[in-house]
């Protein structure tokens, strides 16, 4: 997932990190215009487009031949008459099964504290996400998101999630005040990609 807001060498980062085996990238700017996006997208090579992702502003979906789209809730319905590609955030157990009826896949919110967000806590003990995937609530449709690190992804990866969402153990890697060389955070990204691989 992107970070929050833009920054300038998010467009060379982000292509980078595709080249480097990013398979579906949330494109992620709450509050943000949609013009900002807009320029985002037409920075990064139009063969990365279909592996995008979008939060809010779904018009972009069509208009740059986007993967789908994304609901930051549990019941939110889609854009009328809206065919493609949905995604959507669960934020309770108990949201799961119907989403993943009327969704490709869905992120459970909050696994772990959260890395770039002070506020967000864990919502889930142990024990909960155990039951959940003995139930059969949680698996290959089900994305773990919230503090999600190299350390752990495995984890994740034991309890039947489908994937994991990075957000804040990569972005934290690059300051985008003062730094230019994003090296770290792809190498970290390519440990993170082996890791689940």
């Amino acid at each position: 997932m992107t970070r929050p807001t833009f920054f300038v060498e998010e467009d060379k980062i982000l292509s980078n990190l595709f080249e480097e085996g990013l398979e579906n990238l949330h494109l992620y700017k709450p509050g943000a215009s949609p013009m900002f996006s807009e320029r985002l997208l037409t920075l990064l090579e139009d063969e990365y487009h279909n592996r995008i992702t979008v939060h809010g502003h779904f018009y972009l979906k069509e208009e740059f031949h986007l993967r789908g789209i994304h609901i930051d809730d549990a019941h939110t319905e889609p854009p009328v008459g809206y065919k493609g590609n949905l995604s959507r955030t669960c934020h309770a157990i108990e949201e799961l099964k119907e989403a993943k009826r009327h969704s490709n896949y869905v992120f459970l919110h909050s696994i772990f504290d959260s890395q770039t967000n002070a506020d967000e806590k864990s919502s889930f003990t142990r024990q909960e996400l155990e039951r959940a995937a003995a139930d059969g609530l949680i698996d290959k449709k089900v994305y773990a998101l919230g503090g999600m690190n190299i350390d752990n992804v495995r984890e994740m990866k034991a309890l039947g999630f489908g994937g994991v969402v990075i957000c804040g153990d990569l972005w934290n890697r690059f300051n985008i005040h003062n730094e230019i060389d994003y090296k770290e955070l792809l190498n970290h990204f390519v440990r993170l990609k082996k890791t689940l691989d």
